[in-house]
């Protein structure tokens, strides 16, 4: 399995000599990078990268704000790594659960005693990263983590995807329930969510508000609260986790 990352630089040296020492491990994809917070904040959101890779520069308490905006948006944030040309910023990386702090320039051995200890401490599960769709001698492969949350209509299912296509399968909401990653939660007789996208429940109107670059609210029924009552306590811990 893989995992993916964002490079938050505006320095295109230090940015390029990062990647090259990144290259040399395949289980790591760069799947966005960006030159300030804001635009940062835009790639992290779109992309939803495992790992982010921050230059803090001179502009270092723009990036812990940006990080503490994160906990908005997302139900879980990915793993930081921070990188300056001083110690400077090394006690507000802490606090803000930086996973690991560098000193510039950049030291491959530094490089390589990250990654391996990211692998130790966050393993991949080796989980299907697609489903297949087949209709008659059509087959369609969907990649899981772009299912924002499935919709069933009697005997057809809706797959509503992160860039906003709709896509219909012909079968039942149940022959899927068993068939998708961990991670996605069945709420509703009529409704399957990718919890990575959840960014609020609320129990008084029982509704899941998902978020990406927009906000879908989706039903939860009295029969599966138990379930949203798991989530809500897996989403809390991670927050409590992230502010301390």
């Amino acid at each position: 399995m893989e995992y993916t990352y964002n490079i938050i630089d505006s320095n295109a040296a230090s940015k390029l000599q990062l990647q090259l020492y990144l290259e040399e491990y395949e289980d790591l994809t760069c799947s966005g990078v960006a030159t300030s917070a804001s635009e940062g904040l835009n790639t992290i959101l779109k992309h939803s990268p495992d790992v982010v890779l921050i230059n803090l520069g001179e502009e270092g308490m723009e990036y812990f704000q940006m990080v503490t905006e994160l906990n908005q948006y997302m139900p879980t944030l990915p793993i930081i790594i921070g990188y300056a040309t001083s110690k400077n910023y090394a006690y507000n990386a802490i606090k803000s659960g930086f996973f690991d702090y560098w000193i510039l320039p950049h030291n491959e051995f530094d490089v390589r005693k990250t990654i391996l200890r990211l692998r130790k401490l966050h393993p991949k599960q080796d989980i299907p990263s697609t489903i297949c769709l087949k209709s008659y001698n059509d087959y369609r492969y969907l990649d899981t983590k772009n299912i924002l949350y499935l919709k069933s209509d009697n005997n057809t299912t809706d797959f509503y995807m992160r860039d906003g296509n709709v896509i219909s399968a012909f079968k039942t909401l149940k022959s899927f329930e068993d068939k998708l990653p961990e991670g996605f939660i069945r709420i509703h007789q009529s409704y399957i969510l990718n919890s990575r996208y959840v960014s609020r429940i609320n129990y008084g109107k029982s509704i899941c508000t998902l978020s990406h670059d927009r906000e879908e609210e989706l039903p939860f029924s009295k029969t599966y609260k138990d379930k949203i009552d798991a989530l809500k306590e897996i989403l809390s811990k991670t927050a409590v986790k992230a502010l301390n």
